[in-house]
């Protein structure tokens, strides 16, 4: 299985306490990588075209991730009142899903944002991702202003410190 690595760390996180801002992945003022994934009919999607541009939200996501789940709803609000300043995506892990899976979740469980799918792993690896609900908040000039992981996550907060609010 691709990263399982990935998996166990999600699984473990699954059941103990969410890890606090800046505690994992790339530190605060990393320039972001630009790296390719894919959309979900496999089209390739520079995340490059958004970063450096406009501050950016981006969350490693899977179906199967409870932590995703709970963090679902603060997301959404966030989306809500930062969406059209922040350029928030998903990338759905290449780890026990595809993107016929995450389509047809997402049938279900619909996302205000777009979805992409890291197959190969480019973004877990340039994004140092631990585990799933690891989020990167990048600000308008295309550095890491804040890395967490787990479902406790003050999203708010830390995109209100990259549109100055």
């Amino acid at each position: 299985m691709r990263y399982a690595w990935l998996a166990g760390v999600a699984l473990t996180l699954g059941v103990a306490p969410s890890v606090g801002a800046q505690e994992v992945g790339l530190a605060v003022g990393t320039k972001a990588p630009i790296v390719v994934v894919e959309d979900l009919d496999g089209k390739a999607v520079d995340l490059g075209r958004d970063i450096g541009h406009q501050p950016v939200l981006l969350e490693f996501w899977a179906t199967w991730c409870p932590l995703c789940k709970a963090l679902e709803p603060s997301l959404k609000a966030a989306h809500a009142r930062y969406g059209g300043t922040v350029r928030f995506v998903a990338i759905g892990v290449g780890v026990n899903q595809t993107p016929a899976s995450i389509r047809r979740h997402l049938a279900d469980h619909p996302l205000p944002f777009p979805v992409l799918f890291d197959a190969g792993g480019a973004a877990v690896r340039a994004y140092q991702a631990p585990t799933t609900s690891y989020i990167v908040v990048l600000d308008k000039t295309g550095k890491v202003s804040y890395t967490g992981a787990g479902a406790e996550q003050d999203v708010a907060t830390a995109l209100a410190h990259v549109v100055g609010n």
